[in-house]
């Protein structure tokens, strides 16, 4: 399965990005000119660094912060409403993308009675267009809200596997629910903790769909435009009066592929992760 669903893409892909493959599918090999035009083109930067900032900040604050954040809260109060509570954050992800993009652009359009723009004007601030002067953030929170589902369902788990002797030894001890949260259960659910920063890491580095929903890279040039983005603008559209290319999306997409192996190796060694595909567990020894 990972042969037919990783490597064979990813070979087919390297080598259409050694070629001047067009939406017409006529070609030709170029050799490594896709790839000293990659790096020759003066948004090559500007488009990585965006790409690192958006895959590490919706990470750190949504994709497990956040996540971690719900999990710990919603199962520290009554059963029912912290389930309640859970399936609305799911909301989002069950909705679709197209219906949850717009739900945001709404929300943050630019007049004094928009959502965002009300709460603004209730703290005394005056309102903005939050997709021309504040694009990462619009961003940000459209995919942090979904991403923060995917950690939360794991992490709730891992809390709800903990084994209850543990927490009422805790509690006997007198430690108060900040230190049972502390000393306990942070600890126990380390391993879902290193499983979902990894897997989200990658997920956020080949994602590009709510951007392209609600800022399409904008605004202006390349502002929110990730990696993943670019490759699908350069493959699928056309630019300048240019025919779409194939050929270069291809090598645009290839180096992704080669940041996530080695995203993955850093992680397969700093986390231990071969343990935790041995034997998933809660660390509980």
């Amino acid at each position: 399965m990972i042969v037919f669903f990783f490597f064979i893409p990813a070979i087919l892909t390297f080598l259409i990005g050694l070629t001047d493959m067009d939406y017409t599918l006529e070609w030709r090999w170029v050799g490594l000119k896709n790839f000293y035009q990659m790096l020759r083109d003066r948004w090559t930067p500007k488009i990585f660094n965006n790409t690192m900032f958006y895959v590490f900040t919706t990470l750190g604050f949504f994709n497990v912060g956040t996540a971690l954040l719900i999990s710990i809260l919603t199962m520290h109060i009554d059963e029912k409403v912290g389930a309640a509570f859970r399936a609305i954050w799911l909301l989002p992800r069950i909705t679709p993308s197209t219906v949850y993009a717009l739900m945001w652009l709404w929300a943050t359009r630019g007049e004094a009675t928009s959502l965002f723009n009300w709460i603004l004007g209730f703290l005394g601030i005056p309102p903005i267009e939050w997709r021309l002067q504040a694009p990462w953030l619009l961003v940000i929170l459209v995919n942090g809200f979904v991403g923060a589902s995917f950690g939360m369902i794991i992490f709730t788990a891992a809390l709800k596997s903990i084994p209850v002797d543990y927490t009422r030894a805790a509690l006997v001890d007198g430690a108060s629910t900040f230190q049972m949260i502390r000393y306990v259960e942070l600890p126990l659910i380390k391993w879902p903790v290193m499983f979902v920063t990894a897997y989200q890491t990658l997920s956020l580095l080949t994602s590009y769909e709510y951007i392209l929903l609600v800022t399409d890279g904008g605004p202006g040039l390349y502002t929110t435009e990730v990696w993943a983005l670019y490759s699908y603008h350069m493959a699928f559209q056309i630019y300048g009066g240019g025919s779409a290319q194939y050929g270069y999306g291809a090598a645009l997409s290839a180096i992704l592929v080669i940041i996530g192996l080695i995203l993955s190796t850093i992680y397969w060694k700093v986390f231990r992760m071969g343990e935790l595909m041995i034997e998933p567990k809660i660390e509980v020894d």
